[in-house]
């Protein structure tokens, strides 16, 4: 009984012993691979470093669709399209303010020709009255010219000669006005050639069967932006046309009142028949 229980502990201790050595085997093994690990870590740092300059790189390229990049990047019909819009706004201003500084009462119906002129008809000198409405040019001193021009022919040839003059300076001052409609009109219009143009790059495009996507991108920038810039111009253009219409429709109508106030005295004059 003693040589069995001797015999068992002495198998135990020898079980024991060979997992020890296989344990301290196992673990010179396992080493390596650790080690192993980490030196692959810095392997693959330049791949993702790499992979992540690339994620970086693609927005830039296709983010380029500010203003300048539309206009250098529209072709040359764009180019000329965009010249053509900034020509018709500069236009557009140089109108709005030469209309604005041409209809005032100061430039239509000064104060000093009505004062020479009803001095003038207080005395009963029409020759005077024709002489301050030389040296007073205006709308309302030619006006006022050919009406007493025709002072020895009555006063409904008077009338007659006044009411074409009034109708004459009335069609210059509108015609000035119009090239300002001519530039509100005129600017929608070259943005919407625009936005065709922004359009028809587009789906040129995509008509490639693999679309750059930078150059899609710009196309429809190309179009909004076409938009955007005449209808920038065409708004505050359109408005300015019709306060300015406005302002020289009422000037009109006070000069023409004016005037027939200023020749109410022709009425008196007789004819003498030769």
């Amino acid at each position: 009984m003693k040589r069995l229980v001797m015999s068992a502990v002495v198998l135990a201790g020898l079980m024991m012993g060979s997992s020890v050595v296989m344990a301290q085997n196992a673990a010179p093994a396992a080493a390596p691979a650790a080690v192993a690990a980490p030196a692959a870590a810095p392997a693959a740092a330049p791949a993702l470093e790499a992979a992540g300059g690339e994620a970086a790189a693609k927005p830039k390229k296709a983010g380029g669709t500010g203003f300048i990049a539309v206009v250098l990047g529209s072709g040359w019909l764009g180019v000329i399209l965009w010249s053509a819009l900034f020509g018709c706004g500069a236009a557009a201003i140089y109108f709005i303010v030469d209309c604005s500084v041409m209809i005032r009462p100061q430039k239509i119906m000064p104060q000093a020709l009505i004062d020479k002129v009803k001095g003038a008809m207080a005395e009963g000198d029409v020759m005077k009255a024709l002489h301050a409405c030389e040296t007073e040019p205006g709308p309302m001193a030619n006006i006022l010219s050919a009406g007493f021009s025709h002072v020895e022919e009555g006063f409904e040839v008077i009338q007659e000669s006044i009411g074409a003059a009034a109708d004459l300076e009335t069609e210059r001052i509108m015609q000035r006005l119009t090239w300002i409609s001519v530039c509100s009109n005129l600017s929608p219009m070259l943005g919407l050639l625009g936005t065709v143009q922004g359009m028809i790059m587009c789906f040129g495009t995509l008509a490639t069967g693999a679309p750059d996507v930078a150059a899609l991108a710009l196309a429809i920038a190309q179009a909004l932006w076409t938009t955007a810039g005449g209808l920038t111009v065409a708004i505050p253009t359109i408005t300015f046309y019709y306060s300015i219409r406005n302002n020289a429709n009422r000037l009109i109508l006070r000069m023409q009142a004016m005037t027939m106030e200023l020749i109410k005295d022709l009425r008196n004059v007789e004819v003498v028949n030769d």
